[in-house]
């Protein structure tokens, strides 16, 4: 043992230097994972007798809003793509939070005729919505369209909510107080919306059109709050943070292997799909959120978005064009 203890000893004295960065690193690395987690939201608030929809919900942030959702009582309607996943989904909420009131429900936001079918069959079968959570989204997709022709990214990640939000405001307001929760990213902050090109067909590429969409989800929430002033009704725009899901998934088919590995590596690090919803919960169920509107969120706190985000006048253009181009002007 005297012998172990002395080879240890001496192989620490030798590897000093090298034992001492590695500690260093070690702790570096564990104080980058413990910033790239966030904040957590921290309300103990209960939703039994209020009904939450949340679009996107069978897997990532919107999987664990729901189960969060569910674990406080609310009614939940999952509102998926693909109903597979999205039933596999509600059995595991179900099973996970003890709450059987958990529903799926058809929608596909690259369908505007989904869209309004989706929104008649919800207030046909339910008497209130008290949380709308915009969550679903596409991220870096090629040029691809949606059923009615405009770029897909932008024809989901915007207009299919847009809709989907103007369907519901009566179903909102008879339920007031709600909210309307509107998951963003940081990627708006490198966003323009170009009026005159709005599908992006003079130059396309997917980071363009995705920090565009983005955008778009902030002005609409700056927009809609506006709107909605007095109403009862609020609303939340935000950026979840960097984390391991699904929508990346289009990015990283385009990485050379290489770039591959390394973002494999990375994705390690970063938020979690529990750390990632938590700024979306935080914005739906906060109590001291209640007064507040149309402002924009980043881990549990009310952050300022870009400048370009804060323009009144683009914001009520956007407005005004998403009403055109999906038939509600």
């Amino acid at each position: 043992m005297q012998n172990y203890a002395e080879a240890v000893k001496d192989f620490a004295e030798r590897h000093a230097t090298c034992l001492t960065v590695v500690f260093v690193a070690g702790v570096g690395v564990l104080a980058f994972r413990r910033w790239m987690a966030g904040g957590v939201c921290r309300s103990k608030a209960r939703l039994e007798g209020k009904t939450v929809l949340i679009t996107g919900a069978n897997t990532g942030i919107g999987k664990e809003t729901a189960l969060d959702m569910a674990q406080r009582g609310a009614r939940v309607i999952l509102a998926c793509r693909d109903m597979t996943k999205a039933r596999i989904a509600a059995d595991e909420i179900r099973q996970k939070s003890g709450n059987g009131n958990v529903v799926v429900k058809k929608l596909d936001l690259a369908s505007l005729q989904s869209v309004r079918d989706f929104a008649k069959d919800v207030e046909k079968n339910e008497e209130r919505l008290d949380i709308l959570i915009n969550n679903a989204g596409i991220m870096m997709c090629p040029k691809w369209k949606t059923e009615d022709g405009f770029e897909m990214q932008f024809g989901v990640n915007h207009l299919g909510h847009f809709l989907l939000t103007n369907c519901f405001l009566d179903l909102l307001k008879k339920s007031a107080p709600s909210r309307i929760v509107i998951v963003s990213s940081l990627a708006h902050e490198r966003g323009q919306i170009h009026f005159d090109d709005i599908n992006v067909d003079k130059d396309y590429t997917p980071q363009k059109s995705y920090r565009q969409s983005k955008l778009a989800n902030v002005l609409f929430g700056k927009e809609l709050a506006t709107r909605l002033n007095g109403s009862g009704v609020t609303v939340y725009s935000l950026h979840p943070g960097v984390i391991r899901t699904e929508l990346g998934r289009h990015l990283f088919n385009s990485f050379p292997m290489w770039k591959i590995m390394l973002a494999k590596v990375f994705m390690r690090l970063v938020k979690n799909p529990w750390e990632g919803a938590q700024t979306t919960i935080y914005c739906a169920v906060d109590e001291s959120l209640a007064n507040s509107s149309g402002l924009y969120y980043s881990d549990c706190a009310p952050k300022k978005p870009a400048p370009q985000a804060l323009d009144d006048a683009a914001a009520k253009k956007l407005w005004d064009l998403s009403a055109s181009m999906v038939g509600l002007s």
